[in-house]
């Protein structure tokens, strides 16, 4: 079974940022298969908004993705199609740091009228699942590096570089997922951020 471990990047501002208003601007991904030998494989594709086509300046400062990241790309619903091909094979979990990512392809398959594919359902929140594993209260994903004595690479903030460190995480924490029975069934460990 293959876990794909995502982290987006949306619209934002500094305030008045809502799901509901919210479009994805980046997917990252990596794709962690127990045992494997090779380097995981990668999903980077940056997501051209059509609501609020415009990142604020808090947005551009936050991510480090830029207008012109953003105008190059192509709109959510080619990028995600290109995502879910990726994924391919089945069955796979789908695994991210708390329940906003999840919830964010949802509001934005709602949006471009796409169905969001049930398998995505098979979701486990790290987040949760983390601090279940460590008995603490449920912290950030640099917090969770630190806990681990791993450290952040790349830019906080950046879809692919957070799902690179989430997977570091993850791979960490398999024992214990298999364990715990979550990697292993279709049950959702989301819960709000």
């Amino acid at each position: 079974m293959n876990y794909i471990i995502v982290d987006l990047e949306a619209t934002c501002w500094k305030t008045g940022t809502d799901p509901a208003r919210q479009e994805i601007i980046e997917i990252g991904a990596v794709m962690l298969t127990p045992g494997a030998a090779q380097p995981m494989p990668e999903f980077a594709r940056f997501v051209r908004p059509v609501n609020e086509p415009v990142l604020s300046d808090f947005c551009v400062s936050l991510t480090g993705i830029t207008q012109a990241d953003v105008d190059g790309a192509n709109p959510f619903d080619v990028v995600f199609g290109a995502f879910v091909t990726w994924i391919a094979a089945e069955p796979f979990t789908l695994c991210s740091w708390g329940a906003y990512d999840l919830n964010q392809f949802r509001v934005d398959c709602s949006r471009h009228q796409i169905a969001l594919p049930t398998s995505f359902e098979r979701h486990i929140n790290l987040k949760k699942a983390f601090a279940q594993w460590k008995g603490i209260k449920p912290c950030g994903m640099k917090a969770a590096l630190e806990v681990l004595n791993l450290p952040l690479e790349g830019k906080h903030h950046r879809g692919i570089d957070d799902a690179r460190n989430i997977a570091k995480i993850a791979q960490a924490m398999l024992p214990y997922l298999r364990d715990y029975g979550g990697l292993s069934s279709p049950t959702d460990y989301s819960s709000k951020r």
